[in-house]
C-alpha cells in the first residue's frame, strides 16, 4: 500500500461548504450549511440537475462544488478539480445491479452517472472550468491526500486554483429512494426506501480488513465538503499548511473507511477563523501505516475577513468519529 504524503508547501482557502441529506427528510430552502464537524443540524432539498436521477451523489458534489464556485469566481482554463469517495455512487450502483438482476429494461442514465467523473464533467460545463479533474478512493480519510494533489496540481503554472471535494453515502439501511429511475431527475426525492444492507456488509467488510471501526448506526445521511484552494498569500485569508508532529496527536482515533470528517473539520475550521481570526490545529484520523497528518490553519491578518476581532485564538481538532 502507498503511504500518503501531506502538502510540501502553504495553500491558500478560497472558500468551503458542506452539505448533509438524510433521503425522506425534505425542509424549506435549498443550500445546506452543516452545523458542527459532521453538517448535524441541516437538511435541505437537493438541487435538480438534468440526466441524474434517484441518488443523493451527484446533487451533494454539484451543491458544495458550486457554492464554492459562486462565491469565488475566477478562470475556468485554470482551475482544476478532485472528488474523493471511497465507494462512489453506491446508491446507483445498487440500482443498476437489482434492475438487471429482476430483468427490467436497462436505463442509460443509471450508467452515465455509475462513475464520479460525470458530475465533475457536468459540473465543469455550467462553471467553465477545462483544467483537469481526478477521482480518488481511498480508505483513509481523504483530507491529507485532497490537500497533496492540490499542492501537487499547482505546481503547473497554468493553474491557479483546485476544488477539492468529498461525497460519501450513508451506509446504514433505510436510506436512498427506490422508484423508477426513468421518472425523477431530482436525485433521488421519490419512490420507496432502499435498504442500504449491501453497502453497510461492505463497509463492515472494508472495517475488518483494515482494522477500522464500522460507520455508526446513525450514519444514514449522505454528506457532501468542498474546499476551493490555491497557493497561500495569493489573496486567500486562511491558509493551510503542514504542521509538526505533537505527541498528543497520536491519541487522535482512526474513523470508519471513507470517512468525511477531516474535510468538515477543515470547513468548519475555516469559517471560525473568518470570524474570529487566529488559528487552528486540524489533526486527521491516522492512516494505515502511518500515524495522524497535522496541519496547521491560520488567518491572514492582511487579508479582508469579515468580522475579524483583534484578538487572537488557537483551538485544536482530532479528526475522528
Amino acid at each position: 500500500m502507498t503511504e500518503k504524503t501531506a502538502p510540501r508547501s502553504a495553500l491558500g482557502i478560497l472558500a468551503t461548504a458542506t452539505a448533509r441529506h438524510t433521503p425522506g427528510r425534505h425542509t424549506p430552502g435549498r443550500h445546506t450549511t452543516g452545523r458542527d464537524a459532521t453538517g448535524r443540524g441541516d437538511e435541505a432539498p437537493l438541487p435538480r440537475l438534468p440526466g441524474f436521477v434517484e441518488s443523493s451523489f451527484s446533487p451533494l458534489a454539484y451543491e458544495v462544488g458550486s457554492r464554492c464556485l459562486t462565491r469565488q469566481p475566477g478562470d475556468g482554463s485554470r482551475t482544476a478539480v478532485a472528488l474523493a469517495s471511497l465507494m462512489g455512487d453506491t446508491t446507483t450502483a445498487d440500482l443498476a445491479s437489482r434492475r438487471l438482476i429482476s430483468g427490467q429494461v436497462h436505463n442509460p442514465l443509471l450508467f452515465m452517472q455509475a462513475t464520479a467523473n460525470s458530475i465533475l464533467g457536468y459540473l465543469s460545463r455550467e462553471f467553465g472550468i477545462t483544467g483537469q479533474t481526478f477521482s480518488l478512493s481511498t480508505l483513509d480519510d481523504p483530507l491529507a491526500e485532497l490537500l497533496a494533489m492540490a499542492d501537487l496540481l499547482l505546481e503547473d503554472p497554468g493553474l491557479d486554483r483546485v476544488l477539492v471535494l468529498g461525497v460519501e453515502l450513508g451506509a446504514q439501511a433505510g436510506g436512498a429512494s427506490g422508484g423508477d429511475p426513468g421518472g425523477d431527475s431530482g436525485g433521488g426525492r421519490g419512490g420507496a426506501a432502499v435498504p442500504r444492507e449491501r453497502v453497510a456488509a461492505a463497509y463492515r467488510e472494508l472495517a475488518a480488513d483494515s482494522g477500522r471501526p464500522t460507520p455508526p448506526p446513525s450514519a444514514h445521511a449522505d454528506l457532501a465538503a468542498a474546499a476551493l484552494l490555491g497557493r497561500a498569500g495569493t489573496g486567500a485569508p486562511v491558509s493551510v499548511r503542514p504542521a509538526e508532529p505533537h505527541a498528543t496527536d497520536a491519541t487522535a482515533a482512526a474513523g470508519h473507511p471513507g470517512s468525511l470528517r477531516g474535510l468538515f473539520d477543515l470547513a468548519g475550521a475555516h469559517r471560525r477563523l473568518l470570524r474570529d481570526g487566529g488559528g487552528h490545529r486540524l489533526v486527521t484520523d491516522p492512516a494505515a501505516g502511518r500515524g495522524p497528518t497535522a496541519f496547521l490553519l491560520t488567518a491572514d491578518t492582511k487579508a479582508p475577513m469579515p468580522n475579524a476581532p483583534a484578538g487572537r485564538n488557537e483551538t485544536r481538532t482530532h479528526a475522528h468519529q
